[in-house]
């Protein structure tokens, strides 16, 4: 296991400089696995098929946040904000974003200029925002970076109005006696990009963290089948990356929905 200093490193490189969504397994300025439900995976696959699992990732997010008009929404973990402007379709009344990267953050702020939308540079263990602030909080496909998950879970809280809903997607070690093999077999959890948090230790720290109705179910199916067959036809068709589908399918990794709401009356 690598430690915290090349761990950071690291993902500055790679959301930094490098820009992640430059790469071919992304496109369309997203960086999500896609969300395949409904893809025909027998035949080839186009770009514009690739983006649309990408927006439908974050369509299932912002359904299952139920985003009214008016609303106040916060992504956390924004990248190049083209989800968090998807997230305007539901009419709300502000959205901002937060990414850890300054050059992520400007490559957001550069993506558009409706005066609803904003982009800040911050921590998801110490967002930048007053108490109550939002209405709806999520997070795509960011939390497996996350160091300290109990934090990013007392601040999603803190920033959160009362009945605040709370709903995000990424991939989570299906418990902990899974983490030696999968750290092993899947590149980037051995390199630290990723690392490999057991989901009920993530809902044991919402939970801890004030918020209710608290819950984690499985879109894997939806996930890693269409992920791995964009990366057979891909540039690189034996690549590491296809040992995310062999970590799934050995019962070692899954891709969630988690989602939250926090109790009226509850405060800060």
């Amino acid at each position: 296991m690598t430690d915290l200093a090349e761990r950071t490193a690291l993902r500055r490189r790679m959301y930094g400089e490098r820009d992640l969504a430059a790469l071919p397994v992304f496109a369309g300025g997203f960086i999500n696995f896609g969300y395949w439900r409904g893809v025909d995976l027998t035949g080839g696959l186009t770009v514009e098929q690739r983006v649309g699992t990408q927006e439908a990732l974050y369509d299932v997010v912002l359904d299952a946040l139920d985003v009214r008009p008016g609303d106040r929404l916060l992504e956390v973990g924004c990248g190049h904000g083209v989800g968090a402007r998807r997230a305007l379709r539901h009419e709300p009344s502000l959205v901002r974003g937060l990414d850890l990267e300054p050059e992520q953050v400007a490559r957001a702020t550069a993506g558009g200029t409706d005066p609803r939308v904003a982009f800040t540079t911050g921590s998801a263990c110490a967002m930048p925002f007053p108490d109550a602030s939002f209405d709806r909080l999520l997070s795509v496909e960011a939390a497996q970076h996350f160091e300290d998950v109990a934090g990013f879970a007392r601040e999603s809280a803190r920033v959160l109005a009362d009945s605040g809903r709370f709903a995000l997607t990424t991939f989570f070690a299906t418990g902990a006696a899974a983490v030696p093999e999968l750290v092993g077999l899947v590149r980037s959890f051995t390199r630290g990009l990723d690392l490999a948090h057991p989901v009920d230790d993530v809902l044991a720290h919402l939970r801890a963290a004030g918020l209710a109705d608290v819950t984690a179910t499985s879109i894997g199916e939806h996930v890693w089948h269409g992920l791995d067959r964009w990366l057979e036809l891909g540039p690189h068709p034996n690549g590491w990356d296809r040992a995310y589908r062999r970590a799934f399918d050995r019962g070692l990794l899954d891709y969630y929905l988690v989602t939250a709401r926090k109790p009226a009356g509850s405060g800060t």
